[in-house]
């Protein structure tokens, strides 16, 4: 990974912003887009497409989302402490004792999450029990809800993990959070450096849409805005390679996701055929995948009258949580893979798809 690389995925590992707040990635996102795109183009929920234009041929859409899980304030106690909902999944076990950052009309302020002291559970005849997300506070100090308020918090306000991205000690890793999905955004501004000079055989559509930790909202309105003949999830999905056991899937180093099936897609199967033959005539490493999980493809493919879609990406370690560990070697076989498919996908190739 060059410098290049690293620096834009710290900026974008570091910033936050939860469903329903992207305007910070969105700044950002599109300022770095601009110039590498022939239009921009922005979505009535937040989301920013550019569009880079080729020879004749299908319109090509590549999509990420700007979102990370997080909170939203529903309540304040008269502690001063705050109620919270989820934005996304959250296994309520990593919640406890976090930091995060409290957005507020008045400021930004640091916040934690709430836990039970040890000490607090001796003698306790059940024991620990695992909390959920309700039982969950968030705490940032405030001496009453009178405070609070007068600091403005109020209810809808959003809570979002506040992290530093480092790279681990043998520089082949890397540990930040939201992963899902600033891949996305760092795969797909890399990407179009990449194309910078190169006339593909299609119109390129490549950005991120907003709201798909809760609901796969953003890309609704996204395809139907851009209108694209094909589309590509650019999304992170969960590892499952720690245990050592055998017949777990999402490994990393293994290359770039070949995402077959999940709950929400199909992926079809001379879609499946194009996609190997364009990881194999590039020698880029790709693993099989199936997900327990959906991703904004689920929602290209009901619109218009029905577009293939399929999600692209890499497995990750521990998503939506505060720290993500996640390989420097998937992450430039994704890249590679999102370039190669940008080069080839032409209208034979897109009518071979299609076919009966």
């Amino acid at each position: 990974m060059n410098d290049r690389t690293w620096a834009r995925v710290k900026k974008y590992t570091e910033l936050q912003g939860t469903s329903g707040q992207e305007h910070a990635i969105r700044q950002s996102f599109r300022s770095d887009l601009e110039p590498l795109v022939d239009t921009i183009h922005q979505e009535g929920l937040g989301g920013v497409y550019g569009v880079k234009e080729g020879q004749q041929g299908p319109r090509v859409m590549f999509s990420a989302h700007m979102d990370e899980v997080g909170f939203i304030v529903t309540d304040i106690l008269p502690s001063g402490a705050l109620k919270v909902a989820a934005l996304g999944g959250w296994n309520p076990a990593v919640i406890s004792s976090q930091r995060f950052t409290l957005f507020t009309s008045k400021g930004n302020y640091p916040i934690i999450s709430s836990s039970v002291s040890p000490h607090l559970l001796r003698g306790s005849a059940h024991g620990p029990q695992m909390p959920t997300v309700e039982d969950v506070l968030f705490d940032g100090g405030f001496l009453d809800k009178d405070e609070a308020w007068s600091f403005g918090v109020r209810p809808g306000d959003f809570i979002v993990p506040q992290v530093s991205t480092v790279m681990t000690a043998n520089k082949r890793r890397v540990i930040s959070k939201s992963w899902d999905n600033r891949f996305g955004l760092v795969t797909i501004l890399d990407a179009l450096e990449e194309l910078e000079n190169v006339q593909t055989p299609n119109t390129l559509i490549m950005g991120a849409n907003v709201q798909e930790e809760v609901g796969l909202r953003g890309a609704h309105g996204a395809v139907n805005l851009l209108k694209p003949d094909i589309f590509f999830a650019v999304d992170s999905s969960a590892a499952d390679d720690t245990s050592g056991q055998i017949g777990h899937q999402g490994i990393l180093d293994q290359g770039t996701l070949l995402r077959v099936f999940d709950p929400t897609v199909v992926m079809p199967l001379r879609l499946k055929e194009f996609l190997l033959s364009v990881a194999e005539d590039n020698h880029i490493p790709y693993q099989y995948f199936v997900s327990k999980g959906g991703t904004d493809a689920a929602a290209a493919q009901t619109e218009l009258t029905g577009v293939p879609a399929v999600a692209l990406g890499v497995a990750s370690r521990y998503i939506h949580t505060h720290q993500t560990v996640w390989s420097i070697k998937d992450f430039e076989a994704s890249k590679a893979f999102v370039v190669a498919i940008a080069k080839n996908l032409d209208d034979a190739n897109l009518k071979t798809i299609m076919g009966d």
